[in-house]
């Protein structure tokens, strides 16, 4: 246990170091370029986002986003993991699925975003997409567990008679969770991609997106810099969580 506990120490210790490291490249970069309309420094950036801290605008731009994006990754959980069940259980439904799943995963982002704008408003743009695009991972990585369930594991709760909302507990839902876990793991790093993207186009009001797309057009590159880091640790934290409470479950 003691020893567990000190190798999670040195990996955080590392990891932290990672970061600074590349804190480090960055500012030597900027130094060297001395140009904050092209790469601001640091701590340029850092102060401009403990100033976007003390706005109300950027609270609602980021609940709303939040809301959205989450909201479409767990509709994307609901649901593959239904159509997961359904495949797994009828090879008529696997087959009629799988064209359906290679399609989403396979078009540009870009043109299932501009389709999008032509069929729904801007304001559940982000939602759509972050659901389209966690989907195909979430439905493969849930039926490939299905698929490897251990059979014998199976046969012996009928020889017992294990009643199935055990059979579910024990077997299915044990034996699929650490595919789940991966599959939040990746599907919720593209959702924040996809959906802030597709904000940056839709432009819905008071959003993340929206908020990024303004320090473009005002050529305000240190706020630009600050959205985008703000975005990489809600990203972190949100995935972090659900990870942490699927293991606990």
């Amino acid at each position: 246990m003691r020893d567990s506990i000190t190798r999670d120490n040195k990996n955080l210790i590392i990891r932290i170091l990672a970061v600074l490291f590349w804190f480090f490249v960055w500012q030597v970069i900027g130094s060297y370029l001395d140009n904050d309309l092209l790469l601001p420094m640091p701590l340029t950036v850092i102060k401009t986002l403990f100033s976007m801290l003390g706005q109300k605008m950027f609270y609602i731009a980021v609940l709303n986003t939040i809301i959205r994006i989450i909201l479409g990754f767990l509709i994307s959980c609901i649901i593959g993991i239904i159509l997961s069940i359904l495949s797994y259980n009828f090879r008529f439904a696997r087959i009629l699925l799988s064209p359906l799943i290679s399609f989403i995963k396979s078009t540009p982002l870009a043109s299932i975003i501009i389709l999008a704008l032509v069929w729904i408003k801007s304001q559940n743009l982000s939602l759509l997409i972050s659901f389209l695009v966690a989907l195909p991972t979430i439905y493969t990585n849930i039926l490939k567990g299905l698929d490897n369930i251990n059979l014998k594991l199976i046969k012996m709760a009928q020889v017992f008679r294990v009643n199935n909302y055990k059979k579910v507990k024990f077997i299915y839902i044990h034996e699929i969770k650490p595919y789940l876990i991966a599959a939040t793991s990746i599907s919720l790093g593209f959702c924040w991609k996809a959906g802030v993207a597709a904000e940056v186009i839709g432009l819905p009001q008071n959003s993340i997106g929206e908020a990024l797309y303004s320090s473009k057009i005002y050529l305000n590159t240190a706020e630009l810099f600050a959205w985008t880091l703000f975005i990489i640790f809600i990203s972190f934290v949100f995935e972090k969580f659900f990870i942490y409470t699927l293991q606990k479950l």
